[in-house]
């Protein structure tokens, strides 16, 4: 079995002060929705670790990227819930083959507007208490926003890959990719709300092209430890 690597990383907002996390107010359901705190997770940084929460990198592909052997896909089913007026998770990471069930735990109805560029494009209602299934048999270009057209603040993402070399970061900021194959390989890391691709790294500035960097993965950890992303590449 050839050996692999996995790569860990945290991104860090480059600032004294994490930006407070902003409250949505509902102007739907108000009865129901009203009841919970529905954060603006555009950009959520933690307070104490200014770690920055769903910073997405995965193993780039795409024209100019790293060519992998093909990976047997998983037939996994993925669950995006409508809870408490809003999507959870934030981020759903899938393989071609998978499968996307949402649901709706909520005792009002939702819609999933699934705004697929390969895949089929649908807006689907789901009444509380049901759910719907979704075939993701393509590959997409990049993470695909979700959207519910009634919650109008409602938002996740949904990223479809041929292969499983994708993470988003936790709480703190980190992120772990396990299983990559060794050698030369790229990487592409987004985030919602703006562009990383000045960053520093050990005290060295650093510009991801097109907010992609490529490294020399080794057999077992390969830690890049905390990647500092300037507080002006991101915004509400």
């Amino acid at each position: 079995m050839a050996e692999t690597g996995t790569l860990k990383m945290r991104f860090v907002y480059d600032s004294k002060d994490a930006p407070k996390v902003e409250l949505i107010e509902p102007n739907k359901d108000i009865a129901f929705c009203g009841q919970h705190d529905i954060p603006n997770e555009k950009l959520l940084v933690d307070s104490e670790t200014k770690g920055i929460k769903n910073v997405l990198v995965y193993v780039y592909t795409g024209r100019g990227g790293t060519k992998l052997d093909d990976v047997a896909p998983k037939n996994a089913t993925h669950e995006l819930a409508n809870d408490k007026c809003r999507f959870e998770p934030h981020y759903v990471i899938a393989q071609t083959g998978d499968t996307l069930k949402i649901t709706n735990p909520d005792s009002v109805g939702h819609n999933a507007n699934l705004n697929f560029f390969a895949n089929k494009a649908e807006n689907l209602m789901i009444p509380a208490g049901a759910d719907k299934e979704v075939a993701l048999e393509k590959p997409e270009p990049a993470a695909i926003p979700v959207e519910c057209n009634i919650h109008p603040w409602m938002r996740a993402y949904v990223v479809v890959l041929e292969h499983p070399y994708a993470a988003v970061s936790g709480e703190d900021g980190t992120l772990t990719i396990e299983g990559i194959p060794t050698g030369e390989v790229m990487f592409r890391v987004t985030h919602e709300a703006g562009k990383i691709d000045e960053v520093t790294i050990d005290g060295e500035k650093e510009s991801w092209r097109r907010s992609r960097f490529e490294l020399d993965i080794k057999p077992g950890m390969n830690d890049l430890g905390d990647v500092l992303v300037p507080a002006d590449a991101l915004s509400l």
